[in-house]
């Protein structure tokens, strides 16, 4: 759903990207009933009512469109373009870019939508499958022990 203060963001800001911005936005907002946006920390953010907050564009007064997945790590599916460990980013150059990435960028929201309020849980302990790291200080080498 658009609203009229990230119209107004558009307005007052003018990023030199914003034709690809205003695509990227209306491919997430599309992609599934729940999805909302609004400017928050200055920035335009994208969130479902299912599964909160989704994304962010960062970097948004530089050429391209930076969109920043906070809490990327979560999604388990096979996104080609996302980068990063645990929060990713997509970037995209322009509008041909975006368009192309269409479906990827749906995929994207239509998992973030199903994870529900488990997206929305601060993750504790490690990814289901693998082992947890331990938290205690790493042992030195040669230390004395006794």
């Amino acid at each position: 759903m658009k609203s009229a203060e990230v119209d107004r963001w558009f307005t007052n800001t003018r990023p030199p990207s914003e034709d690809t911005m205003r695509r990227v936005r209306d491919i997430l907002l599309g992609a599934d009933r729940s999805m909302r946006e609004r400017i928050q920390y200055g920035s335009l953010t994208f969130s479902s009512t299912k599964s909160g907050d989704l994304g962010a564009f960062v970097q948004y007064k530089k050429p391209g469109v930076n969109l920043m997945f906070m809490r990327g790590g979560r999604l388990q599916g096979r996104y080609p373009h996302l980068e990063g460990p645990t929060v990713k980013r997509m970037r995209m150059a322009d509008v041909a870019e975006a368009n192309a990435r269409k479906a990827e960028l749906a995929a994207i929201v239509k998992e973030w939508c199903t994870l529900g309020e488990s997206a929305k849980t601060a993750r504790r302990g490690s990814p289901a499958g693998r082992p947890g790291r331990s938290r205690r200080a790493p042992k030195s080498a040669g230390a004395d022990r006794s």
